[in-house]
């Protein structure tokens, strides 16, 4: 098992979390972590999401496009 300190809501204090034996075969990059101390179970997420778009050089976001029914 693996082993990494967070911040724990529950515990309100930094606690050593550790990954149990995972059954989807991600080894010790499974997202899963539980805490030692209380046994809460965190997931983390392991995923980006694109940069905006930008409209011009002051650097506002593009709006979305609206649609319309037929």
């Amino acid at each position: 098992m693996s082993s990494r300190e967070l911040h724990c809501e529950v515990c309100e204090g930094v606690r050593p979390f550790e990954a149990p034996p995972c059954v989807d075969d991600h080894g010790a990059d499974c997202p899963e972590l539980i805490c030692t101390g209380c046994g809460v179970a965190v997931l983390i997420a392991t995923f980006a999401f694109p940069a905006p778009r930008l409209a011009d050089a002051r650097r506002r976001p593009v709006p979305p496009a609206h649609r319309r029914a037929a």
